[in-house]
């Protein structure tokens, strides 16, 4: 029986901070097991040129991927919105553990009046005011809701993004809620988008733990940290994100929501300067999750969205 296991995590502070909560849950379900961390460097994570640049799939987790197939790592901790739809066949998604809060987060800079915080929103924001994101998905929403913004790239690690919020580069940021949670720095966020306003990114707010295919033993561990409403609601998410061809250089969206047995998905499209945005939601079953996510991809193609891929 195996009783050492390496698992390999990016770099970046929330990265780590990830992996460290596998780690201590690992070794919670197991105690007598050993498990070291492995920090992988990944080509997102070298490369200063905007996302829609150096390109979306997979540049956070290609080597990772790599270090599983080399027998370097036996666990690859992935945040699942950057793991491409489709996984190499000598690898499997062992386990997806409980979401953390899968909503953006409107992060307000110094410029904003003191006390008007709290009652801010991306409708209140004054008008031209400096946005951050890198996300094109949340470029179009925000387009989509407020076509004065004035909306700039933005790169680097959480501390990193704070940093030049803090010194005035922009009047506001958007960033995940479950980043911001997972690091301590739920005080940072200004307010929650609702995800009526902004549908989260195909699994957000949800880690991804990879193995070899033919490690039963690596995947038997992991799998004891599987939250299943999580893996079926991320099921149903990227199945649709595959059916689309989609990755997250695409204004997608997807988010699922399971109440006892039952799934309700909800999905949108939009062109890339916000004008145009095709929304739609399919429920059924949560056993039917693939069933669901492909289904409502072609109600989302049908109503327009075919256009607007290409």
């Amino acid at each position: 029986m195996k009783d050492h296991f390496v698992i390999g995590s990016r770099g970046s502070k929330l990265a780590l901070t990830q992996s460290e909560w596998v780690k201590a849950r690992l070794k919670l379900v197991n105690p007598e097991i050993e498990v070291r961390l492995e920090i992988i460097k990944t080509s997102g994570d070298v490369k200063t040129e905007p996302l829609s640049v150096i390109g979306g799939q997979g540049v956070f987790t290609k080597e990772l991927e790599e270090a599983l197939l080399d027998g370097r790592i036996d666990i690859a901790v992935h945040s699942l919105k950057d793991l491409p739809t489709l996984v190499p066949e000598q690898l499997r998604i062992a386990a997806i553990c409980e979401r953390e809060d899968p909503r953006d987060a409107l992060v307000l800079g110094p410029s904003v009046e003191p006390g008007t915080a709290s009652n801010m929103s991306i409708k209140s924001l004054p008008i031209h005011s400096v946005v951050g994101t890198s996300s094109p998905r949340r470029l179009a929403q925000l387009k989509h809701t407020r076509g004065d913004l004035d909306i700039k790239d933005l790169r680097g690690n959480v501390d990193t993004r704070l940093r030049k919020l803090d010194e005035g580069q922009y009047d506001a940021l958007i960033l995940a809620s479950a980043g911001l949670k997972r690091m301590g720095l739920t005080t940072r966020i200004s307010t929650p988008i609702p995800t009526e306003q902004m549908l989260p990114a195909v699994g957000q707010g949800a880690i991804a733990l990879e193995t070899r295919a033919s490690d039963e033993e690596s995947a038997r561990s992991v799998s004891k940290l599987n939250h299943e409403p999580t893996q079926q609601a991320c099921q149903a998410e990227r199945a649709m994100l595959r059916a689309l061809g989609g990755g997250c250089q695409l204004p997608i969206a997807g988010h699922a929501i399971v109440y006892y047995r039952e799934l309700r998905l909800e999905g949108l499209i939009a062109a890339r300067d916000g004008k145009q945005v095709v929304r739609d939601h399919l429920s059924g079953p949560t056993n039917e999750a693939e069933r669901i996510g492909a289904q409502l991809a072609a109600r989302l193609l049908e109503r327009g969205a075919d256009r607007l891929l290409r």
